[in-house]
């Protein structure tokens, strides 16, 4: 009877083992899934620029710094290759584009042009879209960091070799307002 109670309880935690052990799997799919989606939706908003640019250049084609600093950010995201690396480019990128998009309120004349509204439009929705998909990313990442830290399912973790995963955060200089002084 005693080697019975054994047997079941060994089978119970093999059980729970292998349980736990998937669903941190499909989690870790799910967390690779989401990053994918970052990374095809950044790419997006990078094929944007150069349109928005050329269409901002021919109307303000002296605010060439502003112009310079947009690219090369722009330039910097599409060479990173860790996800941490992306998103503090992406960061970087967000703060330079929100210099670009405050020379519209000084070039009325650019504001009112349909191509620069349609490519504005079309990076703001892109803009909502990343935002959706970054917050997914962090909640499956948050889900991944918790069954590693809580106790049994740390144990497994452990054992598997399942470590914290960081979650994409914004800069706090890309939380500033941009100052654009002429």
């Amino acid at each position: 009877m005693a080697i019975l109670i054994v047997v079941i309880v060994v089978v119970l935690i093999a059980l729970y083992f292998v349980a736990v052990y998937n669903k941190l799997v499909r989690l870790r799919n799910r967390s690779e899934e989401s990053a994918a989606a970052i990374d095809a939706h950044l790419k997006k908003r990078y094929d944007l620029i150069p349109n928005l640019v050329e269409t901002v250049k021919g109307y303000a084609s002296h605010e060439k710094g502003t112009l310079t600093a947009v690219i090369e950010a722009r330039n910097k995201a599409l060479q990173a290759t860790t996800l941490t690396e992306k998103n503090d480019a992406s960061n970087a990128f967000s703060s330079t584009l929100k210099s670009l998009f405050a020379l519209s309120e000084n070039y009325p004349e650019l504001k009112a042009n349909e191509g620069f509204l349609s490519l504005q439009s079309q990076l703001q929705k892109i803009e909502e879209e990343l935002l959706q998909v970054r917050k997914y990313y962090n909640a499956i990442i948050g889900d991944i960091n918790t069954m590693i830290e809580t106790i049994p399912s740390s144990i497994v973790a452990s054992l598997t070799k399942f470590k914290k995963l960081p979650y994409l955060t914004i800069e706090e200089v890309a939380r500033e307002n941009v100052k654009v002084q002429f």
